[in-house]
């Protein structure tokens, strides 16, 4: 549905010709139909930029953006029908009333002025989605909402998704895309740190700070009692790397299929170790961009 292809946007620093300040660099990336992807990171990381350039409001320097395989830039109205897009600062005329929107049928005839901050969220994604598109972005659309209104929201995207509609998002309050996201993406300093399946990146963040993310999923070992010399045990297994104590256990890096782990764990106890529990540990989204990002911005 949505591709980047070397996605460029290069800027004057401050009107100084001589400094340029890349807001995007070289970004390539593919969101499939049906998919709710979240672009995350700081601000000031080129977010806004990227999407203003997949919504063709904005050029890039170099490479292309593609919609449904149609080139955004060469052919921005034809592409534009495929898409609909609220900006994290939008604008409705207060004067005119709500005739008929989602979720706001009892409100067809206030004036939009009185509405609140989650009707007139409501208001502008139902103004994105008028024609139909089958892929909506959306930037920031939960600033500013109280929690029944956030709740609100998620379960308006959630219809879109089932409806088959392609989702990009951008939020700060990262426990909301953690629940409908389906893959995320890290920006910073115009880069894309880190892309993929949700479930993936939380895993391969839950591995030992600082260790390269790797395809083996994490495993941590917690013993009853001390005295059996774990870490070197496990130095010695085959399939095992990036060993680290924690308070909470042992986490280590696993490459192996279920029976493998079934196998593994019967010569833990076969070898005397005075095992405890053995389990797969989960981190939040906010845990693991913690861990991920560096915080950098342009």
């Amino acid at each position: 549905m949505l591709r980047l292809i070397d996605l460029t946007k290069e800027y004057d620093a401050d009107g100084d010709p001589g400094r340029r300040v890349l807001a995007a660099d070289r970004l390539n990336l593919e969101i499939k139909a049906g998919e709710v992807f979240g672009l995350v990171g700081p601000n000031g990381a080129g977010k806004s930029t990227t999407l203003k350039m997949v919504c063709g409001l904005l050029l890039p320097t170099s490479g292309r953006v593609l919609i449904n395989n149609i080139d955004v830039e060469h052919r921005r109205e034809e592409a534009q029908k495929y898409l609909g897009y609220l900006s994290d600062f939008f604008s409705l005329y207060d004067e005119l009333t709500v005739f008929q929107c989602v979720g706001l049928e009892s409100k067809r005839d206030s004036p939009i002025a009185g509405l609140s901050r989650g009707m007139k969220q409501r208001l502008g994604i139902a103004r994105a989605v008028i024609h139909d598109p089958p892929l909506l972005v959306l930037d920031e659309p939960a600033a500013g909402l109280d929690p029944k209104a956030r709740h609100d929201l998620k379960q308006l995207l959630r219809g879109f998704q089932g409806r088959g509609r392609t989702i990009v998002i951008t939020s700060h309050v990262l426990s909301d895309l953690e629940e409908i996201c389906t893959s995320i993406g890290i920006l910073e300093k115009g880069r894309l740190i880190r892309v993929g399946k949700i479930e993936e990146i939380l895993q391969a963040a839950a591995g030992p700070q600082g260790a390269t993310p790797a395809v083996a999923r994490v495993v941590r070992v917690r013993l009853s009692a001390p005295g059996f010399p774990l870490e070197s045990w496990l130095a010695a297994r085959t399939g095992v790397s990036q060993v680290a104590s924690s308070p909470l256990g042992t986490l280590f890096a696993f490459a192996g299929s279920d029976a493998d782990l079934s196998e593994f764990v019967k010569a833990l106890v076969t070898a005397g170790a005075p095992l405890a529990a053995v389990e797969q540990p989960g981190l939040s989204l906010e845990e693991a961009y913690s861990r991920i990002s560096k915080g950098e911005v342009m």
